[in-house]
Parts: structure tokens; sequence; C-alpha cells
């Protein structure tokens, strides 16, 4: 019976692109593992490969599978032989889907995280979205979690009880919800569903900023952006929270929410731009998207990115 990822903090890991005058920017594989094994030596539970902070969108299938296996065989190198890979899929086409899971599992990927198919959402029933998901989970030779991330996927509307019922599925093992709704984590969280239980189901939240609520309510963890800039501050505040310590993980959730505002803000390019600041790793973005913030628009932020770093280099 597959086993979902184990709880912690993951980084949905932005795609390092080189400089280049060329339409699309090529792969950075350098930067990309080196940004990997960081993670990994920082207590990192596991990455998202290929999701939306991963501009999934803008890459090809070679250029994908050259991307997992790279990263997974220097984590492997650098003593992270096991490190979880979840590896995002972001087409509408079950046929596409399932390609882009066999290439994930061949490069090795673990897991893969399954976009939502947003493209016809306003007219879309759940039974359809059921149906889409079983034929995948079906065809699927990796386990797979539900990605219900609206604002990417034509704002569609996953109910909790399609995720019961998906979760019936053995091949379908847990849920990455990138939305403010509480109520629809809380209700897979503390389900009381067998199906649901943690040892079955694992639901992530994609914000970071509701990481010790969502942690109360019997959520796995966050897949987290601001973790690829600030990942000992993110699993501090999730260990905080599953030893009890609330005072301390109230603090820290605090600037954590404050500093979540860069993600939300400016998305990929927020992300990016933390990091060449905060950790001097820079990367391109491809096309629509353009790479940078100027100065005055860090300043908004440089605040409370020193706030996060402070707490970043406590030991």
């Amino acid at each position: 019976m597959p086993s979902p990822p184990p709880s912690g903090i993951y980084v949905p890991v932005p795609t390092f692109f080189a400089p280049s005058t060329s339409i699309a920017p090529p792969l950075d594989l350098s930067s990309q593992a080196k940004h990997a094994v960081y993670l990994a030596k920082c207590g990192i539970r596991g990455l998202v490969l290929l999701g939306s902070t991963g501009e999934a969108i803008m890459i090809t299938n070679t250029e994908r599978k050259g991307l997992i296996g790279h990263v997974q065989q220097e984590l492997k190198n650098a003593g992270y032989p096991d490190f979880p890979l979840i590896a995002g899929t972001y087409t509408q086409g079950i046929e596409d889907t399932i390609t882009q899971l066999h290439d994930a599992k061949t490069a090795g990927a673990q897991w893969g995280l399954v976009l939502a198919p947003g493209y016809f959402a306003p007219t879309l029933s759940q039974q359809g979205i059921v149906d889409w998901y079983m034929a995948i989970a079906d065809n699927s030779p990796l386990p797979i979690l539900i990605y219900h991330y609206p604002a990417v996927s034509n704002n569609i509307i996953l109910h909790a009880s399609t995720f019961d019922r998906l979760s019936g599925h053995p091949n379908v093992v847990g849920a990455k919800l990138s939305h403010g709704d509480l109520s629809l984590h809380a209700q897979l969280g503390s389900s009381p569903l067998q199906s649901l239980s943690s040892s079955s189901f694992a639901t992530f939240t994609g914000l970071g900023q509701q990481l010790l609520p969502v942690l109360t309510v019997g959520c796995a963890g966050a897949i987290d952006g601001l973790a690829a800039i600030f990942p000992r501050t993110m699993v501090k505040l999730y260990n905080l929270v599953k030893e009890g310590d609330l005072h301390e993980a109230k603090k820290i959730q605090e600037v954590v929410a404050r500093g979540e505002g860069l993600v939300v803000a400016g998305g990929v390019v927020g992300v990016k731009e933390g990091m060449k600041r905060m950790l001097g790793m820079d990367s391109e973005t491809r096309l629509p998207l353009k790479k940078g913030l100027s100065d005055d628009e860090w300043a908004k932020w440089d605040g409370v990115m020193r706030e996060l770093q402070a707490l970043e280099d406590q030991r």
C-alpha cells in the first residue's frame, strides 16, 4: 500500500535558469542542486520540484526529467539518498499527466503532485473532478497528492466530500491546499475517516502563514515558498508546534505571516528576489515572468526579511 509523504516542512523549489539572451534561458542545474542540498542540510523534510513556484508550465518534458534526475543524484551524492521528492504536474489531459508521472518516477521522484484541471472550472461537476483524478490514480506509477490551488486553476473548487471520495483510492495519499480556507484544512486534517487518517493521507497547507493553526487540526505540515529562503525558521516553527510550545511558536508565526507577504505579492519573482538578496542565489525567470524587484520595491520587505534572518541565524 503506498504511503503519504512524511510530515514536516517541504519547499516548492524555484527552478533555476542561467543568464541568457535566448527566448527561454536554459536550466541552471548546478545551482538547482546546490539549493536542494542546502535545504536538506537545514532540516527541510522534502522538496516539491516543478510545482507552480518552479515555473512548471514553462518547462519541457525533457527538461523536467533532467532536472529531477540531477537533483536526486546530487542529493544522493551529498548523503541524502532517499530524500523525499514530489514532482508536480500541470497538464489538463489525463494522458499527458500520466506521462509526466511516469517520467518523474523514472527520474527518481517518489510522489506526484497533480494540479486540479481548471480550464473548464466554471462548468465542472465534482463528479467530473473525481473521475479525472481516479483515472490518473488508476494509471500512475507514483502515489499522488491532489493539488488544490484555485488562484492558478481558474478558481476551481474542490469540496470536502470530493477529497473524502478520492482518499479511498489507494494511490491517492494526500493533498496540498494553497488557499486560505481553514475549514477545508480542518475537515481533512481532523476527519474521522480511516482513508483520511495521517497514516493514509497527508494534508499540507501551501501557506506558511497558517502553519500553526493547520497543525493544530491535524494537518501534516506545509509546502511553503518562504522556506526556500528561511528553511531553518520554518522547521523551527513546525517543531515548536509539534512539541507543544505554542507560546514561542506564536512569536515566530507572527513574523513568518508578515514575511509571507512577499510570496503573496511577488509569487515566483518575489521568492527568487528573496533568495538572491538573502542567500546570494540568483536565477533568471522565463517569460512572461520578468525578473527582479527594484530597490524601492524591496524596501517594503527589507525590515521583516531582516527579522526572519535573525531567526534563521539562531541555533
